[in-house]
């Protein structure tokens, strides 16, 4: 099966699992790796971790049977991948990905839609797209454009060359740069750590940069959403347990945002 959905104390680990083909997606797999978030959702769990077996992430779409003369690429882009892109993006509780080798195209799509994304030093990313006569996609623009600029973006673009994962962390693509050889293991405790947190404070600084990142607020603005939220917060259970056990002067138990 390519698409596994391990479910732990709270913690959703979702694995590509097709490493003959770089974890490459075709329509059905995407499709399972959509349920795959939606199962997670329903179970209720608190944070998820995203990873790929075997020496890639996701080398993008599966085009191995694709005949460019019938291929509805907006089609499988507006109505396959961009779903499941939103679904990862507005996912109710932290969301993690590991990135390792080749993160192209969808791949990086499924990065840019995670909340935080650790990158092995044995990452490449960029658009290799030149080389096919397509164009990047999946978010892929948004994000180098706001975070490289327009000569980078481009020059990434035309060349089809492949960032390391230092030089994309670096840069302020991603969130932090791990050894291969720890960074499953380092994902893993913080999507724990992210599990046993305050969910609810954590949901609303996750719609407020949704808000700076889509709808372009300023300073002012983002201030005053931040004091509402935290008024909004005052009357949830985990403002109630944090509030209450560091005046206990013990660790909090978190578990719930309702009031």
């Amino acid at each position: 099966m390519p698409i596994e959905l391990h479910i732990a104390d709270a913690v959703a680990e979702i694995v590509l699992n097709d490493p003959e083909k770089l974890n490459a997606l075709d329509e059905d797999t995407i499709c399972e790796l959509t349920e795959a978030y939606n199962s997670a959702r329903d179970a209720g769990v608190r944070a998820v971790l995203l990873r790929g077996e075997g020496r890639a992430f996701c080398a993008g779409r599966d085009i191995s049977k694709v005949d460019p003369a019938t291929d509805d690429a907006t089609g499988y882009l507006a109505n396959i991948v961009t779903p499941l892109l939103r679904t990862i993006d507005e996912f109710p509780a932290p969301t993690f990905a590991v990135a390792t080798g080749a993160c192209l195209g969808v791949g990086l799509g499924l990065l840019i839609a995670s909340d935080v994304v650790y990158v092995a030093d044995t990452a490449k990313i960029g658009s290799p797209f030149a080389n096919l006569g397509a164009t990047l996609d999946s978010g892929g623009h948004a994000l180098f454009f706001e975070r490289l600029g327009a000569h980078r973006t481009l020059d990434l673009i035309y060349t089809a060359e492949l960032m390391l994962g230092s030089e994309a962390v670096a840069l302020g693509l991603f969130s932090r740069l791990v050894p291969e050889a720890e960074i499953l293991k380092f994902a893993r405790e913080r999507a724990h750590r992210a599990a046993t947190g305050a969910t609810s404070a954590f949901l609303a600084s996750k719609q407020l940069v949704h808000r700076l990142r889509d709808d372009r607020i300023g300073l002012w603005a983002s201030i005053d959403e931040e004091n509402t939220a935290q008024g909004e917060l005052c009357a949830s259970v985990d403002y109630r347990e944090g509030f209450a056990a560091f005046q206990q002067k013990r660790r909090p138990v978190f578990g719930g945002s309702g009031p």
